[in-house]
């Protein structure tokens, strides 16, 4: 049973603290993504895990074992950096054999670990080039590789697709998912690429400033985020945010529109509403007037504002809509369950 835990971990260079007591458990063949902007924190949060980085002030548990004070090697973690890490002058066989080199396992053992791992990456053809004769692609599963036949506790993925073609992202993004389950290896992954975090992760930790956000599913975060900047953050376009206010289980938008909220909720509140949950209606209430439209094929975006407004606001219409056939003011409904309400200071209502 691999689990890993987190217990009030605090990270501070000097006087400045840059993790603010995180606390979560991962459970044994867990997927969890820790997502967020650059400068968050969550590579410094993964190099702790690691033992790259000192914790300041809490725990780190490794199957129960704290693991604060041992040495990465002695953690019986695998990680898998941005930029490969391989050594140039060496072979693919003998990249992903010297971690084992290193631990004295014999030539027999070294031989089947590698052969396994490059059948399962699809490497075996490539194990006498070197990394100079290989793609980026390619690269990526020898990085992959090299961490697998360890046989580690703990895989720790450091946004390893970010230096990949948009194409290859997703080919190996798949091939990721798959080998983790395949492979049934508890796995830590940080990235700043919110879809990429939402198709891998079995949970998501949005992290802001050092502070966790919210931790829970994919569709949790999508459907009920905690707080403002989780809303912005997860969900692609980014959720429309209106300010509003709220009384009588009504909320009114700062344009005068009416929308039926809730009884439980008065005051000012920050409306969210998601691109996709607007619908084409021409007896909505939601004016929008049309700015510019971005054909995706499968959807088109319409960027606007509210109408009689400055209000910026996003729209997903389903399919092809060509921008000279949309009209200029164009009425919109909110779908159900469409709307979220936020307080003035950020947190879900």
């Amino acid at each position: 049973m691999a689990t890993l835990n987190l217990i009030d971990v605090k990270k501070s260079y000097g006087k400045d603290e840059v993790i603010h007591g995180v606390n979560f458990d991962i459970h044994d063949k867990e997927f969890v993504v820790i997502v967020g902007p650059s400068g968050c924190g969550k590579s410094t949060l993964l190099r702790m895990m690691a033992g790259l980085e000192t914790v300041t002030a809490g725990e780190i548990k490794i199957k129960d074992r704290r693991v604060n004070e041992l040495e990465p090697m002695e953690r019986n973690i695998a990680m898998v950096f941005q930029n490969y890490a391989l050594y140039p002058h060496m072979s693919v066989f003998d990249n992903m054999a010297y971690s084992l080199k290193i631990a004295k396992l014999g030539k027999a053992e070294i031989k089947a670990r590698v052969d396994n791992a490059a059948k399962l990456l699809q490497l075996s053809e490539y194990l006498k080039r070197k990394p100079r004769q290989l793609s980026g692609g390619q690269r990526q599963r020898v990085a992959m590789g090299r961490a697998i036949v360890r046989k580690p506790d703990v895989f720790l993925f450091d946004e390893p697709l970010s230096n990949l073609d948009a194409k290859l992202r997703v080919q190996m993004r798949l091939e990721i998912k798959k080998l983790q389950r395949d492979l049934g290896v508890t796995s830590v992954y940080v990235t700043h690429d919110q879809v990429e975090a939402m198709t891998l992760g079995d949970r998501l930790m949005v992290l802001n400033g050092g502070y966790v956000e919210q931790f829970g599913s994919p569709i949790d975060l999508y459907e009920r985020p905690a707080s403002l900047f989780v809303a912005e953050f997860i969900g692609s376009p980014s959720m429309n945010i209106i300010d509003g206010h709220a009384a009588d289980g009504v909320v009114e938008l700062v344009n005068g529109v009416r929308l039926p909220g809730s009884s439980e909720v008065a005051g000012a509140v920050k409306a969210g509403i998601r691109p996709e949950h607007l619908s084409l209606d021409p007896a909505g209430v939601i004016a929008i007037r049309k700015g510019v439209a971005e054909q995706l094929g499968s959807s088109t975006l319409v960027h606007g504002t509210l109408d009689g407004s400055d209000i910026a606001i996003s729209v997903a219409l389903p399919g092809v809509h060509r921008e000279e056939q949309l009209d200029d003011v164009m009425c919109f409904s909110v779908m159900e369950q469409g709307l979220h309400l936020f307080s003035a200071d950020g947190k879900r209502v």
